[in-house]
């Protein structure tokens, strides 16, 4: 088997790669061993909010601005492409402070984001009551009108059904080495059968670094569990996605209401836990009381493709014709859209859009 560029992981990264790749031209395919999508894109909650978790500016945070400015483009182009609606949402977000030092925490957060010149609207404990009822009472709040939310599978079924409808395929495969003569890939070792590819792509998520060839020491990309609980109200009791206690809580249209997450190095445990479960119920109530009483839907877990230094790995390895995308962490969805047009002009060769060099799979760290 032969193709132009073979992509190593079926997430949303590298479908949504694939997905620009085929439109330049390239004929492209996709190797995960399990269904696409079926790992850490779906389990996301969707959450497009640099500005929420940021610490500071930088490289990282000027990418991930880039990307948000992408999506709803890639919304609208998902939905005339494919007809799926992928719900992307701009009520904005809101951070809440239930002590003292939350509060703290929360001021010098907005203080610095309105210095960079970044929309923030800081909510004293009676706003935020006005603006959203059903919320537990807090001492202050921050409310981000440009940090918003889309359905994160929603997303993954239309990228993956673009890049079908655009020709890209598809093969379940575990991927056992890179096919290489030290200086260029040639392609890979796909459960014993040989595939040739003049590029290789690897968006393999945790599993990235476990690849034979890849090139990255065994432990440069780690799972991280996240684990999450779905909860069904009617009507949907608050409109912005909240954090919170320590994580969040993401309302949908329809009344469902995303609680998350736990951060659990674990190593390949995927199971969802009695303490997970305890922690984000609790969560729930904390945040807005009523969802103690909301039925459960269903909850999961999934793995975050973490690095020591919290970067992705984005761009040309130093190995010829292999370029990598992955290492997202908790950024896979928010990052989607300007990883593939990075990585699909890369492969072709044209100019970045951005600078990679803190992003190189070449760098220290």
């Amino acid at each position: 088997m032969r193709t132009d560029c073979l992509i190593l992981g079926g997430g949303l990264i590298g479908c949504a790669v694939a997905l620009r790749l085929r439109q330049r031209g390239l004929s492209v395919v996709v190797v995960d061993r399990g269904p696409p999508g079926g790992e850490a894109s779906g389990a996301a909650a969707g959450i497009l909010a640099p500005r929420a978790e940021a610490e500071s500016t930088g490289p990282f945070f000027d990418l991930a601005l880039r990307s948000l400015s992408l999506h709803p483009g890639f919304a609208l182009e998902l939905r005339d492409l494919t007809g799926l609606d992928v719900a992307y949402r701009s009520d904005g977000t809101l951070l809440l402070a239930f002590d003292e030092t939350e509060e703290e925490a929360l001021a010098t957060r907005h203080t610095w984001l309105r210095k960079a010149g970044h929309a923030s609207e800081w909510l004293p404990a009676s706003h935020v009551r006005a603006l959203e009822p059903a919320l537990a009472p807090c001492r202050a709040g921050v409310r981000l009108p440009d940090d918003h939310q889309v359905d994160a599978q929603l997303l993954v079924r239309a990228v993956i059904t673009a890049a079908a409808q655009a020709g890209v395929g598809f093969r379940t495969a575990d991927a056992r080495r890179l096919l290489s003569d030290g200086t260029r890939v040639s392609g890979a070792d796909l459960d014993g059968e040989i595939f040739r590819a003049l590029e290789v792509v690897v968006a393999g998520g945790s599993w990235s670094s476990l690849i034979d060839g890849v090139g990255l020491p065994p432990r440069a990309v780690q799972p991280v569990r996240g684990q999450m609980l779905e909860l069904e109200t009617r009507p949907p009791p608050f409109r912005h996605v909240v954090f919170a206690d320590g994580g969040y809580a993401v309302p949908r249209l329809d009344g469902r209401v995303l609680v998350g997450s736990t951060v659990e190095r674990v190593g390949w445990k995927k199971e969802v836990t009695s303490d997970g479960l305890r922690c984000l119920t609790g969560r729930a109530s904390r945040i807005c009381p009523a969802l103690g009483e909301a039925r459960v839907l269903r909850s999961w877990a999934g793995f975050r493709p973490a690095t020591s230094d919290g970067l992705p790995y984005l761009g040309p390895s130093p190995l010829a014709g292999l370029s990598l995308a992955t290492g997202h962490y908790r950024n896979g969805v928010l990052l989607a859209p300007v990883t593939a047009d990075l990585l699909s002009a890369t492969v072709t060769g044209a100019p970045p859009l951005v600078e990679l060099a803190p992003f190189s799979p070449q760098r220290q760290g």
